[in-house]
């Protein structure tokens, strides 16, 4: 049987690998002490948009998963430090309320802004948001996607993510979004500093056969794909990555891995 003996930090994916639609999935809880306790380099990388990193804790330890804000990278987080790059640019956010706490250090303009940002609003979406967003971009503002995932897994099924309206801005302002959550190379850079360690020696988990798998697979990483969340054997098949190993469980990892609690 494949191990991840060689494997020394893990990069965690959290919605449909430790829980699904509020609920903790079995043994999640059991793998989050584990690896606490273990001493193994992790962080759970997430393409979250829809809670701040501190509201995404507080959710978290309410399912029973004690994940605390440091050890989260988003692609919020990943978004800010972009934006310090440039110097601190007005923005126009489609964000939530909750995500939009993570920017409060920019300034906000409707009609003016040099960056917009797309992430979710969850049912908040609406024609005039994305006009406006439409014509900052057609005046020269920047369009930055902090993901562009297809779909997400609900209580009620898939649900239609974030990707769908990243695409129809690209395709209606002919400008191609700047990805700054997973699958983007620099996503997965800033998650290596934070571990100290180099791509050949982690291994990243997640329900996502492309964002996932398959963006860690191109800096170098193992990746490994859970049968949980919105894992869909015939989209597996249909994707042109294979995944360095196929589990059932989050908590497979860890005895792949030789951990045991």
């Amino acid at each position: 049987m494949t191990t991840l003996s060689q494997v020394r930090g893990l990069l965690l994916d959290l919605n449909g690998v430790f829980y699904v639609a509020h609920k903790a999935l079995e043994g999640a809880a059991d793998t989050v002490r584990t690896l606490k306790a273990s001493g193994i380099p992790h962080r759970f990388a997430t393409n979250n948009t829809t809670a701040s990193v501190a509201g995404l804790s507080q959710t978290l330890h309410r399912m029973g998963l004690p994940i605390e804000p440091e050890d989260i990278i988003s692609a919020p987080y990943a978004a800010v430090l972009y934006l310090r790059q440039k110097g601190r640019p007005k923005i126009y956010p489609l964000l939530t309320r909750d995500v939009r706490q993570d920017f409060a250090e920019f300034d906000v303009s409707e009609t003016a802004a040099d960056v917009v940002i797309v992430g979710d609003m969850g049912e908040d979406w609406n024609y005039a948001a994305l006009n406006r967003a439409f014509k900052l971009v057609m005046k020269g503002a920047e369009l930055i996607a902090l993901h562009k995932g297809k779909f997400w897994q609900w209580e009620a099924g898939l649900q239609l993510d974030l990707g769908a309206f990243v695409a129809g801005l690209e395709y209606a302002t002919d400008t191609p979004a700047t990805l700054v959550g997973k699958p983007s190379p620099s996503f997965f850079e800033l998650a290596l500093q934070e571990l100290g360690l180099p791509a050949s020696q982690v291994a990243m988990v997640g329900d996502d056969v492309d964002a996932d798998v398959g963006g860690a697979q191109a800096l170098g990483m193992q990746g490994v794909l859970v049968r949980s969340g919105k894992y869909r054997e015939a989209l597996v098949q249909q994707s042109p990555v294979t995944p360095d190993l196929v589990i059932d469980g989050v908590g497979e990892v860890l005895e792949l891995m030789s951990v045991y609690a």
